[in-house]
């Protein structure tokens, strides 16, 4: 196929944005900032190296035309009180075998984690206690500047800020994008949340220090944190 070709195969790709609500969530909903977590029986809430929970920032039910993880819920934690950029780590040209909990330096464990889940049934009874927790909405996006625009995704193709990144999973398929988070995305926190490390101020949260962030996964489901956020800045 001509890279013409493969460009417009790309451009077809159903992509959907996401929009952040404005009235705050008092009740479980699958698609949310902060919130109610959702699990697949036998997964617990994921927690940091230093033993801490993690913090929720946002979860989604991926639209069924979404290909390789279409209906599968996407869960996106990052400890609130250690943040830096991801650094994937590989040997003989793939990613380690459970990446998603390799040292990350300079710290000595992993400090996030994302999940893609099959069934996720009862959320949990309490909800994420830092990020303020608001309603997600999914739109079916056309892009009227072209496919690689940067802008909160799931779906399309990656519009990524320098190069295009590709990794192996440790059972060797190649990752697949799934979502995008714009550069110094704010999540809003609750009065008396925790004080994050590096970020904008006492009010909000970022991800990975506020990069660019791209969550590439297994299209074999080998795991369901088989998830690598990407980072990069333009």
């Amino acid at each position: 196929m001509s890279q013409d070709g493969l460009e417009d195969e790309r451009a077809a790709l159903p992509v959907y944005g996401i929009e952040i609500g404005m009235e705050p969530l008092n009740r479980p909903a699958r698609n949310s900032v902060g919130g109610w977590p959702y699990f697949d029986d036998g997964q617990e809430w994921p927690r940091c190296f230093c033993g801490e929970r993690m913090t929720l920032f946002f979860q989604l039910d991926l639209p069924d035309d979404i290909e390789f993880f279409g209906g599968e819920h996407l869960s996106v934690f990052h400890c609130a009180h250690h943040n830096d950029a991801s650094d994937p780590v590989t040997a003989d040209d793939r990613l380690v075998p459970r990446f998603w909990e390799a040292p990350q330096p300079p710290f000595p464990g992993s400090f996030w984690r994302v999940l893609l889940q099959r069934d996720p049934g009862i959320p949990e009874a309490e909800p994420e206690p830092a990020v303020r927790a608001l309603p997600l909405t999914l739109r079916p996006f056309v892009d009227a500047h072209g496919p690689f625009t940067m802008f909160f995704k799931v779906g399309g193709t990656a519009a990524w800020a320098l190069y295009p990144e590709q990794y192996l999973c440790a059972c060797g398929a190649e990752l697949a994008f799934v979502c995008q988070v714009p550069e110094n995305w704010e999540f809003g926190v609750r009065p008396g949340a925790p004080v994050q490390p590096h970020s904008v101020g006492d009010d909000a949260y970022l991800l990975f220090l506020g990069n660019e962030v791209y969550l590439l996964a297994c299209p074999r489901r080998c795991d369901p944190a088989a998830v690598l956020p990407v980072n990069q800045r333009g």
